[in-house]
């Protein structure tokens, strides 16, 4: 297999008012690009959104959990497993984990940090103590120590990673065994364009209010505003590949995921008051062999606000691609995209033509991620 493979996804995507990813004063995350102000999206907001879309889809087991109550997680594993009671499995649970070397956190019980996990490397840590749980339940404490000290718990945690464990990996910082290096790199997102922080003043009404009492029940503002941004992450296939085990086909399976959890999901923040879900309006996929390459030079002098930001944004990524490519002259191995611009349209017909020869004639999304893993599976067999 190639040393090098990188599976490049750039996400042209518009939001209406909206406040995904808050800062620390409760309004939407900003930053300064090409001298203007922008709106962003945390790197983590959108990871975490992605994780959170692509386990919706799978079995239990093959989900990943991110918690300090690891020890609680294991406790009910245990008593569930053996019938024994929350203090005796609490007892094993706390045991086996301390192999670990976990720092304690500030509430009993917990770690101090958060940890990455699979379910199933979880439930194969519980039923290493099943069939003997109630023997060692009653041993005292010297005994019970030397009998779970020789169980194999860093082991589990080493192999049989889920797809969010493999993607994104995972970071112990003084416990370097248990860390696992990540696959995916993801951008935060920038809004294309200058954008302006908002405030939304609302009132709610007291339902029971007297017909002769005036004002309102609550009084309130929430920042907001409204973008269209450019989304950006990577695959390194190679690490991806490695983190499963060496399984191309579980790799491959991982990507597939990731393309399609990536390109709709969304940060859930204050999504009752906004319903911002949108779709993106242009997904394209670049497959290198020399580095991944981030587009977003692109929109470094900001697309003019006027109407038609979205197929502006979408035309200056299309002419960044071209222009990098004869430049540079690092041809991609493969590259495709998935739009809502057409030809048929005066409006979008300059964005679909550069589209076009750009990424090729565009395809469906799920043709898009069909022909993706089509041609990842030849250049392997290329490599092999």
């Amino acid at each position: 297999m190639t040393q090098r493979l990188y599976i490049d996804v750039h996400v042209v995507q518009t939001v209406p008012p909206a406040n995904l990813n808050r800062d620390d004063q409760g309004n939407p995350k900003e930053a300064i690009y090409g001298g203007v102000r922008r709106s962003r999206v945390s790197s983590q907001a959108w990871k975490r959104a992605s994780r959170r879309h692509f386990d919706a889809q799978a079995p239990e087991p093959d989900r990943a959990t991110r918690t300090k109550r690891i020890i609680s997680e294991l406790t009910t594993r245990i008593s569930r497993n053996t019938g024994l009671d929350r203090e005796d499995a609490g007892r094993i649970a706390a045991a086996l984990l301390a192999q670990l070397g976990l720092s304690q956190g500030k509430k009993a019980g917990d770690t101090a940090y958060l940890l990455f996990y699979g379910n199933a490397q979880l439930d194969a840590v519980a039923a290493l103590v099943t069939d003997h749980a109630a023997d060692l339940a009653a041993l005292d404490e010297k005994a019970f120590t030397e009998a779970v000290k020789e169980l194999p718990v860093a082991e589990n945690f080493k192999t049989g990673h889920p797809t969010g464990v493999a993607l994104f990996g995972r970071m112990v910082a003084d416990i370097p065994k248990l860390n696992v290096d990540a696959a995916v790199q993801v951008a935060h997102a920038l809004s294309t364009h200058e954008t302006q922080l908002e405030f939304d003043y609302f009132t709610a009404v007291d339902d029971q209010n007297e017909q002769d009492e005036t004002g309102a029940g609550m009084i309130g503002t929430i920042g907001f505003n409204s973008a269209t941004l450019y989304r950006y992450a990577t695959v390194g296939f190679a690490q991806l590949t490695d983190n499963l085990g060496g399984d191309t086909e579980a790799a491959l399976h991982a990507l597939d995921r990731f393309v399609d959890s990536f390109a709709l999901s969304a940060p859930t923040g204050y999504q009752n008051s906004f319903a911002h879900r949108t779709r993106p309006s242009l997904v394209a996929v670049v497959v290198r062999t020399d580095q991944p390459v981030n587009l977003v030079s692109a929109f470094e002098e900001p697309v003019a606000a006027e109407a038609g930001i979205q197929a502006n944004s979408a035309r200056r990524l299309a002419e960044e691609h071209i222009t990098a490519t004869q430049v540079w002259g690092d041809t991609p191995l493969y590259a495709a995209a998935s739009h809502t611009f057409t030809t048929r349209e005066p409006r979008t017909k300059d964005t679909a033509e550069t589209l076009a020869q750009a990424f090729g004639d565009p395809v469906t999304f799920p043709e898009l991620r069909t022909t993706l893993r089509a041609r990842i599976t030849t250049a392997l067999g290329e490599q092999a």
